[in-house]
Order: structure tokens, then sequence, then C-alpha cells
């Protein structure tokens, strides 16, 4: 593998991890911008965003965008999140050139006023049904609290009230700023021509005007009192439970041993919370899941049971966490989950989508490189004292912020939000 990086005069940086033996060819527009970097008047704008993009540019109709994309045999699509929006395509080495252009092309989207009011409609039922599923807004909710005045705090989606309200000027406004080359980084893995895919690059990019680049707003982390609420729907066949507590952030070195952490005691097998709550048929999910931001990180808890069982086996899993923290675990466990990661990250490292996602976003957060070899080190560097001290900073059995979501109408907990 070779990594290799170029900046145009713009500032639009153009990185790549080249793979000589691979056989597809993987290519990424990372834009710095998600729910993080709105303000209360533009907030969804960032995913209402990622779908004007494939409405169409000044000279191609969406539906021309979304035939080019079925001409190539392409699997495409994007993403937005907290803190990125992501439009990536995973074509054959022949269709580099092309795939390239298009994404290019893209990035400078029409934003049609005509095209702006069907979409919004769009998005609205996107959140109505996002509501109307499991675990019918539990997660965004406990977010919310958990984060407080953070901007952090902000769902991706928005809400009806704040989608209802957004002008298209706003929109592109938006986009001018944040869209911006110094704003943008093009990434590509598996068989890349790279020279090929810094010419497209020039050619297609290269005349984007620069703006100054928008500061993210980076407060200090809160510390928040503990929450509970409760979400009534009574059509539910089970009660759902989020939960979340601090964690290590995208620039804390202890994120690796938390990650490892959550696989010893939530993964989805082999678990403790599997084998103690999923295997016996108690729980129909427990899970324990590490997610890190820029300035941020979190331990996300996650039950899904009948819900004459959730407030005790929401008990049972905090003791699982208590007994973690004062006794510690195996030698044995840490081993087998540590192994579990160290295959995914190999796994992971064969597949050039799965590539693009590490190597832009974290060139995109950090201007850092780590090589599949570079991440396997790093978890076959980690011990078990690693994880006992991070569970004891970090501690998984303390005040925490919980949604429940479900038919149960019970008293306890005390909060409930309809």
């Amino acid at each position: 593998m070779k990594f290799l990086r170029e900046q145009l005069d713009n500032g639009l940086e153009i990185v790549a991890e080249v793979t000589d033996d691979a056989l597809s060819t993987s290519i990424g527009c990372f834009v710095k911008t998600g729910a993080r970097d709105e303000s209360d008047d533009l907030w969804g704008a960032s995913h209402f965003l990622e779908h004007m993009v494939f409405k169409g540019t000044q000279d191609l109709s969406g539906d021309e965008i979304n035939r080019r994309f079925d001409w190539m045999g392409a699997s495409a699509n994007a993403f937005t999140n907290e803190e990125d929006t992501v439009y990536y395509a995973t074509v054959l080495p022949a269709q580099q050139q092309e795939a390239t252009d298009l994404l290019g092309r893209m990035m400078r989207p029409a934003l049609r006023e005509e095209d702006f009011i069907t979409e919004k409609l769009v998005i609205l039922e996107e959140i109505r049904m996002y509501d109307d599923q499991p675990p019918f807004g539990a997660d965004d909710q406990c977010r919310a609290a958990f984060f407080g005045t953070h901007p952090l705090a902000r769902s991706v989606l928005g809400t009806v009230a704040s989608i209802q309200a957004l002008p298209v000027e706003s929109m592109r406004d938006y986009h001018r700023r944040r869209y911006c080359p110094g704003n943008l980084v093009l990434a590509a893995t598996g068989a890349v021509d790279f020279p090929a895919l810094v010419a497209s690059a020039k050619r297609l990019c290269g005349d984007w005007e620069p703006q100054p680049t928008v500061p993210r707003c980076v407060p200090p982390p809160q510390m928040l009192q503990p929450l509970i609420a409760r979400i009534v729907r009574p059509t539910a066949t089970l009660e759902y439970a989020v939960s979340m507590s601090g964690g290590p952030s995208e620039n804390d070195p202890d994120r690796f041993a938390a990650k490892l952490l959550a696989v010893v005691l939530g993964d989805d097998s082999g678990s403790r919370f599997y084998w103690a709550l999923v295997d016996s048929g108690e729980a129909e999910h427990a899970s324990c899941q590490h997610q890190d931001f820029l300035d941020a990180g979190l331990f996300t808890t996650q039950l899904s049971c009948d819900a004459a069982d959730v407030t005790d086996l929401l008990d049972r899993m905090r003791e699982i966490y208590r007994s973690a923290s004062t006794d510690g675990m195996t030698a044995k466990e840490f081993t087998q989950a540590r192994n579990k990661l160290a295959g995914r990250v190999v796994l992971a490292g064969e597949r050039p989508r799965r590539r693009l996602f590490d190597v832009g976003l974290e060139w995109s957060h950090s201007s850092t490189y780590r090589s599949v070899a570079d991440n396997l080190q790093i978890v076959e560097k980690l011990t078990l004292d690693d994880l006992h001290r991070v569970i004891k900073k970090w501690r998984l059995d303390g005040p925490t912020s919980t949604v429940l979501a479900g038919p149960s109408t019970a008293d306890s907990p005390p909060q409930s939000v309809d």
C-alpha cells in the first residue's frame, strides 16, 4: 500500500491509499460539515443538502446523475452525521475518471427552488418515519440530554419545525461556506491511478473560489445532570432503552482501549451482555458501543426487551458495569475481544470501500494517515491494564442520560415524554 497526497492552490486536498493488487476503486468527497456546524435556523441543513446534491447541477439532472452511476455499475451513496457529509462511489478501475468527474460536478449542485420544495417534503417524511420506528427517537433525545447546549446535541435530521422554516437562500449560503475547497477532501482507495485522480481534481475543482475556513465550535466538555425520560408508543411490541455516559474523545489515546472495552462488555456475540441477557432469552438486544467525536466521546448502552423487564434488566446491566470496574476483567475475555477486534480491522482493510471511510475521515478530521498494519499494531499493543484504566476513569455504572421508548406507561422512570 502507498499513501499519496496533493493539495490544489485553492486548498482542496487529494489523498489516496493505493493498493496495486486491488480489483476495485473507491472514491469519496469528504465535506467537513455536519449537524454540529448548524445554528438553530439551519438545523437539519447538512442532511437536507446531502439530498439536494443528488437533485442535479446546472447541466445535469438528478435522473441523469443516477443513470450515469448505473451505467458505470457503481455502488454509490452518501451519508451525513454530526461532523461529516460524505459522498462516495465504488467502481471498476476503468471507471475511475468518470466516477471522479461525476462526484466533483455534484459538489456544485444547482439547488433549484422547485427541487428544494419537493425534497423538503421527503425530509419531513423521513423525520416522521424515524420517530415511528424503533427506538422511536430515543437515541436522538438521549444524545440531546447528554450533550445539553453542546453542538453535538443536534440531531442530524433536524426537526419538523426547523425544516419547514428553512429557506432555500439559507441552504445556498450554507453550501457556499461549508463546501469550499479548503473544507473538502477528495479521497480514494484501492486500485487508484493517482496522477489521473489529481488531473481530474484540477480540471473539475481547480477553479473553485477559496473561502475563509469556518472554524468549528469546540467547547469544553460538560458535566450534565443525569436524566431519565420516557417516550410512550402503545403499539410497540418491545421496550427500548438508550443510555449514554462519557467516554474518550477522538484526540484521546484511550479511545482504542474504549472500543475494545465495549467489545468485552457489550458486543453482539460473546460479550458479558450477550451471555447474561441475550443468550438467556431475557433481552432481544443488549449492547455497549463507544463513539468518539473531535472534542467529546460517549459510551452508549442499548437494550430491547419486554416492557415488564426493562427496569430489572437495566439494573443488571449496571451491575455488569460495576463488577467490571470493581473486579476487573479476565485475561481470557480480553484476549478473545482483542482477537475479534484485530480480525475486524484486517477484514475491513481488505475492502477498498471500507478503507475509504477510514482513510478519508481520519484525514479530514486530523490530517493523519494510518495503514491497516498501523491499526492492527494499535490493537495488538492494548493490554488488560488499559481496559481497567478506562473503565475506572469513565464510570459506566455512574450517572447516565437514559430514555425509554415503548408501550410502558409505568410511573418509573418519573419523567414522561409524549
